[in-house]
């Protein structure tokens, strides 16, 4: 925030001055501006003002929750894209480092907080998502730290060795983003939140993708896929589900209904399921707000082969919560006929006409690109963007005290 105070003294100069502090406070430099003014032909008194700034910048949080394998590194490099600059690791760092850094957005995995390494889960017979496992104290105090302007010496979860490596030195960016398995789960930093975020992926996509992946990529068999989904599913229930109550979005993915008995998990239905009420925050609409609408967009200026598309529009009730739900079944076959679709959507938070197809036609290569997971992550993406903006611009309106001698 900034803070200008604008008090009067007498003067028989005329200065200007403008300085920094050596110490940096909420890690942005403060600047102090002093004028000195005065009418030296008068006779009479005469005055001075001295204007003092201080601008300090706290760092916007954003929370992004799923379990592993559901899509958080990809929504992150979308996101980082929309605010310019790629994500890479910290230079000189660990080579095995978690955390990815742009030019104003750090991205923290909150796996970095396991209090227990791979060793030591085993011994105690608990899983990395269940929170005994994880230093909820420490993950709270440097996440406010880094909020409020701190630099912090974070800890390193390595996912190759699965030992905690040593720390490494964290600097307060413009914006910053915890993501993993508990970033709602603790009250305490669930309200250092700005933003929150969850990946939800039903059980019958998720086993879908994990066969593909770990049967096709990994050469795993199907029994050891199934054992691995059943272990985990009870602390999952427990623990990292229960936190899709608290998001202010839901990118939620089932199978599609627009194929029969599909059990492949290729054509998906998703969800976007936006609270209503949220500071900063306008859910995004097709046609007409707060209406219910059903709409088969195929036709002349949107290809669709089997099994098609189609978008559904409404208000609902999301755990006892206001909600507008935004919905696409079915998948695109070609990419730069999405300006058709997103000419009718409202409030996405675009700086120009036709920036959603812009930063999809740029990642087409990323996962979900083809459906609604790649098209509702690209959108939360500009509507965080949006929110930033809004924030930093509220934090700049200064209140300014002025007495006049």
């Amino acid at each position: 925030m900034a803070v200008c105070t604008v008090y009067t003294t007498q003067s028989l100069n005329s200065t200007c001055s403008i300085y920094s502090p050596t110490k940096t406070h909420l890690g942005f430099n403060q600047k102090h501006v002093v004028f000195y003014s005065t009418n030296k032909k008068t006779t009479k008194r005469a005055s001075s003002a001295v204007i003092t700034c201080s601008a300090d910048t706290q760092t916007v949080v954003i929370g992004l929750a799923a379990d592993s394998g559901c899509g958080k590194s990809t929504f992150m490099r979308r996101l980082t894209s929309v605010f310019g600059g790629a994500a890479e690791p910290p230079r000189g760092g660990n080579p095995d480092s978690n955390t990815l850094i742009s030019d104003t957005t750090t991205v923290i995995c909150l796996d970095d907080y396991h209090s227990l390494d791979r060793t030591g889960r085993k011994e105690k017979g608990v899983t990395a998502l269940d929170p005994r496992a994880n230093n909820f104290d420490l993950m709270y105090e440097q996440v406010k730290a880094i909020k409020d302007g701190t630099a912090v010496e974070k800890p390193i979860y390595n996912h190759v060795t699965g030992l905690l490596d040593p720390p490494e030195l964290i600097k307060p960016p413009k914006i910053l983003v915890i993501e993993g398995l508990h970033p709602m789960y603790d009250q305490r930093v669930r309200d250092l939140l700005d933003f929150s975020i969850y990946l939800d992926i039903s059980n019958e996509v998720k086993f879908a993708w994990k066969i593909q992946r770990d049967m096709a990529e990994r050469g795993h068999s199907l029994e050891s896929i199934k054992a691995s989904i059943e272990a985990r599913k009870p602390d999952f229930d427990a623990y990292i589900d229960p936190q899709k109550q608290y998001a202010d979005a839901v990118i939620e993915v089932l199978p599609t209904q627009l194929i029969p008995d599909d059990n492949e998990g290729k054509v998906l239905r998703v969800k976007l399921i936006m609270k209503e009420g949220v500071e900063f925050f306008s859910p995004v609409y097709l046609f007409d707000e707060g209406s219910s609408i059903s709409w088969i967009p195929c036709g002349r200026k949107l290809t669709c082969s089997y099994p098609g598309i189609k978008f559904s529009y409404g208000p609902d009730a999301y755990y006892g919560h206001e909600v507008s739900v935004l919905e696409m079944d079915g998948q695109f076959d070609r990419l730069d006929e999405l300006i058709y679709v997103e000419s009718h959507l409202s409030n996405i938070s675009t700086k120009f006409y036709g920036e959603v197809t812009q930063q999809m036609l740029k990642h087409a290569d990323f996962p979900g690109s083809n459906n609604g997971t790649g098209l509702f992550q690209t959108i939360v993406g500009l509507k965080i963007r949006d929110l930033f903006e809004q924030i930093v611009a509220s934090r700049a309106k200064t209140p300014v005290e002025a007495t006049k001698a």
